[in-house]
């Protein structure tokens, strides 16, 4: 981005949010681009928020494929740019994330640098994903400040948050969904167990509070409205939490999920009978309701509880 347009940008964006959702096709083929928050320093393969994502979605009910991930330790975005250069062709993705810039600013590095080679990889991550911004989603840089490595250096967080400020500008310039998960590292300090052993990178428990923020904001990329997959001939209703349900189809299972992935209910949906759930039990928020028959899901939409 020229300096000048993004001198302009920080000065008129600040009441700007980014509100689009993060479009996911079926069968998921996930890129994942970024540093040591990403490759997963210091926690399990498991424990990584790329591997946590896509059990996430599975759990969900989508159609899970591929995961590859771009990212070391210690990498800013030249490093990282390098890298993906030197694995091109890299087809067949059809959702991309990025996370980088801790290490440019833990090296010393400008601001305007940063900006213009964010810029360089958020171009090459939207082509990556086929050329569509709505498959790709950008992560904020968690604020190491608040680690027992940072011990509450408030020059870190100051710094952390000038560049979250410049990728958060960029990806919304380019139409690319931004995950704000920097208030969730700055708990690590008040809670321990949110921070690896090597007190400096998250944990598995913190990785795991960053997917439930991502999963918040995944759509259905299936050019249809959630219900009308497939063939489905289920329709429901949600009036004062009492979720009615009818099934004109053959029978089949549903399962209500919460935005972590749990499954919070399950029960039998029968062919041609109209199936009552009470809802009041749930607490308010996001929950995603998902009917399969025997072969595959049939239905899914989300339900917003208040």
């Amino acid at each position: 981005m020229r300096p000048g347009f993004l001198f302009i940008f920080l000065l008129l964006s600040s009441l700007a949010g980014s509100s689009r959702t993060i479009k996911v096709r079926e069968p998921v083929r996930f890129l994942a681009l970024g540093d040591s928050y990403t490759i997963g320093q210091s926690v399990a393969i498991t424990d990584r928020w790329p591997s946590q994502f896509l059990n996430g979605l599975t759990n969900l009910g989508y159609n899970v494929g591929e995961l590859k991930i771009i990212a070391q330790t210690g990498w800013r975005t030249d490093n990282l740019k390098s890298a993906i250069g030197e694995q091109l062709p890299l087809t067949g993705y059809n959702l991309v994330s990025l996370l980088i810039g801790v290490n440019n600013q833990f090296q010393g590095g400008s601001s305007t640098a940063y900006a213009n080679e964010f810029e360089d990889l958020l171009r090459q991550a939207i082509l990556l994903a086929g050329g569509s911004p709505r498959h790709v989603f950008v992560l904020s840089i968690p604020d190491y400040a608040f680690t027992p490595f940072g011990n509450g250096n408030p020059a870190i967080s100051d710094e952390i948050d000038e560049f979250n400020e410049i990728n958060r500008i960029i990806s919304e310039e380019y139409q690319v969904s931004y995950i704000d998960i920097t208030p969730i590292s700055r708990k690590g300090l008040a809670q321990p167990d949110l921070v690896a052993s090597d007190g400096l990178h998250p944990s598995g428990l913190m990785y795991d509070q960053w997917v439930q923020e991502i999963l918040k904001c995944i759509e259905k990329d299936v050019g249809m409205s959630d219900n009308q997959l497939n063939e489905s001939k289920v329709s429901f209703s949600l009036l004062n939490r009492y979720l009615k349900l009818n099934n004109t189809g053959s029978e089949a299972g549903l399962a209500i999920y919460d935005v972590n992935g749990k499954k919070i209910i399950e029960d039998r949906l029968p062919m041609g009978d109209l199936k009552t759930l009470n809802l009041s039990g749930l607490t308010g928020g996001l929950y995603f309701l998902v009917v399969r028959n025997q072969k595959r899901m049939i239905y899914k939409t989300k339900l917003l509880l208040f």
